[in-house]
């Protein structure tokens, strides 16, 4: 197993997609990963090539994220990464998502970040050192449409990684970090059924990302943290600017329709010509 003098790496929602890309590129970095995922026995088979290391974690139980901490800080050099990656994405419009799925969403997407952001900052700030790593979307910087109720979990998750931070400096914390990632749409298993979709469109709208590329920056991100990274950039800035003009933001909504539309087509067509092409 790979080891490194900056300590452990946890990725939750790692058995496949973004979340096993992520632990394959940290584990190139020279990160020992600890994969986990609510799938036991699909994250044990992610994790046999990167040294085998996984556990089952439900996001959702905060005794079982602790419990996750504190295997990881025994590792050498302590727990020195924690990423909250695992997440739900439902589509349409919010009145037609009932309590029960409003609820998983924001338990899974923000309660379960913060347990697992919570859980990792008791370990970091007795050890004096580490970073939480927020998968949060670029929904979590303007109101998806259709995408809603995803969008309001990333919102709130936002608030929340950018709030514990400055709690942290308030309180003297220097030494650990909290970064927010903010990717545009990805071609996981989570856009894969997607495609024909209207409520998916917002996803569809900018650069469809591969895996490997989110986790390439986040690797990066790991070595040097910010608060909020957008990728692109020059996504977050425009996603940006629309939030802080909602009437025009209102106003370009059949665009928005349109270029989705025309986004799905795209992806359709790219996998409609390379069959092979793999899902992750």
């Amino acid at each position: 197993m790979t080891t490194s003098g900056r300590g452990a790496a946890v990725v939750t929602g790692a058995a496949g997609g973004l979340g096993r890309a992520l632990a394959a590129a940290l584990h190139a970095d020279g990160w020992r990963v600890l994969l986990t995922d609510v799938d036991a026995a699909a994250v044990a088979e992610a994790a046999r090539p990167l040294g085998g290391w996984s556990a089952e974690l439900d996001v959702r139980d905060e005794v079982a994220c602790a419990a996750v901490a504190g295997e990881a800080s025994g590792a050498p050099g302590g727990l020195g990464l924690w990423v909250n990656n695992a997440g739900i994405l439902v589509t349409g419009p919010s009145w037609e998502q009932d309590a029960q799925v409003r609820r998983r969403v924001v338990e899974v997407n923000t309660l379960g970040a913060m347990n697992g952001t919570l859980a990792a900052v008791a370990v970091m700030r007795e050890q004096g050192h580490g970073h939480v790593l927020n998968v949060v979307s670029l929904a979590g910087l303007i109101a998806a449409p259709g995408e809603t109720v995803y969008a309001a979990s990333k919102h709130a998750l936002l608030a929340f990684s950018l709030g514990t931070l400055t709690d942290l400096r308030m309180a003297g914390v220097r030494s650990v970090h909290v970064s927010c990632l903010c990717p545009d749409g990805i071609w996981t298993p989570m856009l894969h059924d997607k495609l024909d979709d209207p409520g998916a469109l917002a996803s569809f709208t900018g650069s469809l990302l591969t895996p490997e590329r989110v986790a390439a920056r986040a690797v990066r991100l790991a070595r040097r943290p910010r608060p909020v990274v957008s990728l692109p950039r020059w996504r977050g800035a425009q996603v940006r600017l629309l939030d802080a003009l909602p009437r025009l933001a209102l106003a370009l909504t059949p665009v928005v329709r349109a270029a989705g539309r025309a986004g799905q087509r795209r992806q359709a067509r790219r996998v409609r010509a390379d069959p092979s092409r793999p899902r992750l």
